[in-house]
């Protein structure tokens, strides 16, 4: 079925734009011509991103900084197992799919922690990655109110994902 779908995509733009007797063509070559100056808007932001989780990652400060959250993880309720996933996924999705995939092959996905990382991973949002593209698209430079809103809804995720499989469990 998914591979029916670019092409009946295709199919029905040149039929509404048959119907309405326009250039079907210079319409889809206007799209894709605004869809490179919008991409051309957002590679720099990626580019920082991912370059600056990968660095993260790779100098271990990440890990360093995971050690004394842990307490009060566990105070919140929230497996101390998950302190990487916690606070990996607000970055990067990929990354963060990465950690839930390891902590789910560790622990076991029926687990207390391979649960609580699945729902962590679909009550979550990658914060930061949305709110640099979203508002680079926007040209908007301040963020204002935006991210700490949006990480006290991804601590709240995080807590409710814990609570919600720990009451699941019994």
């Amino acid at each position: 079925m998914t591979d029916y779908v670019v092409p009946l995509i295709l199919l029905t733009v040149c039929l509404i734009a048959l119907r309405k007797k326009e250039n079907a063509y210079s319409v889809m070559l206007d799209g894709a011509a605004q869809g490179l100056k919008l991409l051309l808007t957002l590679i720099p932001t990626l580019i920082l991103l991912l370059t600056a989780v990968s660095m993260l990652r790779a100098s271990g400060a990440i890990d360093w900084i995971a050690k004394p959250l842990s307490p009060l993880l566990r105070y919140l309720g929230i497996p101390p197992e998950t302190v990487m996933l916690v606070l990996i996924r607000p970055i990067s999705g990929s990354a963060a799919l990465a950690v839930g995939t390891e902590l789910m092959t560790v622990y076991g996905v029926d687990s207390l922690v391979g649960t609580t990382a699945a729902v962590m991973l679909g009550s979550t949002e990658t914060t930061f990655y949305t709110i640099s593209v979203y508002f680079g698209a926007a040209g908007i430079h301040k963020t204002r109110y935006t991210v700490p809103a949006a990480l006290i809804a991804d601590l709240t995720g995080f807590v409710m994902a814990s609570v919600c499989t720990r009451l699941l469990s019994f």
